[in-house]
C-alpha cells in the first residue's frame, strides 16, 4: 500500500475541518478527490504534506507513520505536494526554480531529471533562462509540476491544477499527468472539474463538509445517478 489513510481530523481555529476521513491509494494509481469549495480537500492534502498538522487519525506512506511529520521530512521520503496558486519563485529563472526541486530529494534517487521536465513539458525548455514570473498562469503550472517531478516524487499530490486554465493549457496539463501516471507514478489529484477528474483516474472519492461521502471506481462515481444529481450538477 503507497498511502493508507485512517480516522483523519484536522481543525483552523477550533473549527473542524475534517472528520474521520480514511482512503487508500495503491502503487501507480492516480486518484481523484472531489467536493465542493470549503469541503477540506486541500486541508486533507496539506496535512498529508506535513503544512497541516491533524489532531487525530493516522497516516502512513509506504508503511511508515507520517502524520504531524515536519513537511521536508516529508517530502524527502518521496511524498511532494503541488500547491493550489503554484507558488513559484517569480525572480529565479524557470531553470532555477526547476533545480530548487531537488532539495527534496535529500539523497534518494529520482527517476525525473531536467530532461525528462523538458520533454514533458517543451514551452519549460524554450523559456528556460527567463524569469518565472514572465510565465502565463498555464505554464506556471507545468514549472510547478515540473519542479515537484524534480524532487522524485514516489506520490504527487496535486491541488487543482486546473484552475484557472484555459481549456486548450487543461488538456495539456492533465495530458502530462496521465502520461506520467502511465509510466509508473502514483498521483493524488485535488480538481475543480469533478467531471474531468473522474474522466482521468481509475478511483475517486468524494468528500462532503469534512467527511468521505462516496468512494469507489472513478467510472461508476461519473454515471451514478445520486452523485450525478446531488454533487457533479454544482461541482462541474
Amino acid at each position: 500500500m503507497m498511502l493508507e489513510v485512517k480516522d483523519l481530523a484536522a481543525a483552523y481555529s477550533g473549527i473542524e475541518a475534517l472528520r474521520g476521513v480514511s482512503l487508500k491509494i495503491e502503487a501507480g494509481e492516480m486518484v481523484a478527490l472531489i467536493g465542493a469549495n470549503g469541503a477540506g480537500k486541500s486541508t486533507l492534502l496539506n496535512c498529508l504534506s506535513g503544512t497541516v498538522r491533524p489532531r487525530g487519525g493516522s497516516i502512513r506512506f509506504e508503511g511508515k507513520e507520517i502524520a504531524g511529520a515536519k513537511p521536508h521530512k516529508v517530502s524527502r521520503q518521496g511524498l511532494l505536494h503541488v500547491p493550489e496558486g503554484r507558488q513559484i519563485l517569480v525572480e529565479l529563472t524557470i531553470e532555477e526554480n526547476l533545480l530548487l526541486g531537488e532539495l527534496a530529494r535529500g539523497g534518494r534517487p529520482s527517476n525525473y531529471g531536467l530532461k525528462d521536465v523538458y520533454k514533458l513539458f517543451p514551452i519549460l525548455e524554450e523559456r528556460r533562462l527567463l524569469k518565472g514570473g514572465t510565465l502565463s498562469g498555464g505554464q506556471q503550472q507545468m514549472l510547478a509540476i515540473g519542479r515537484a517531478l524534480m524532487g522524485g516524487p514516489r506520490l504527487l499530490l496535486l491541488d487543482e491544477p486546473s484552475l484557472g486554465l484555459s481549456p486548450l493549457i487543461t488538456d495539456q496539463v492533465f495530458s502530462a499527468l496521465q502520461s506520467l501516471n502511465a509510466a509508473g507514478l502514483t498521483i493524488l489529484l485535488v480538481e475543480q472539474n469533478a467531471h474531468r477528474a473522474l474522466q482521468a483516474t481509475s478511483r475517486a472519492y468524494l468528500l462532503e463538509h469534512g467527511e468521505m461521502a462516496f468512494e469507489g471506481r472513478s467510472a461508476d462515481l461519473i454515471n451514478d445517478e445520486k452523485v450525478i444529481a446531488h454533487y457533479l450538477g454544482h461541482l462541474a
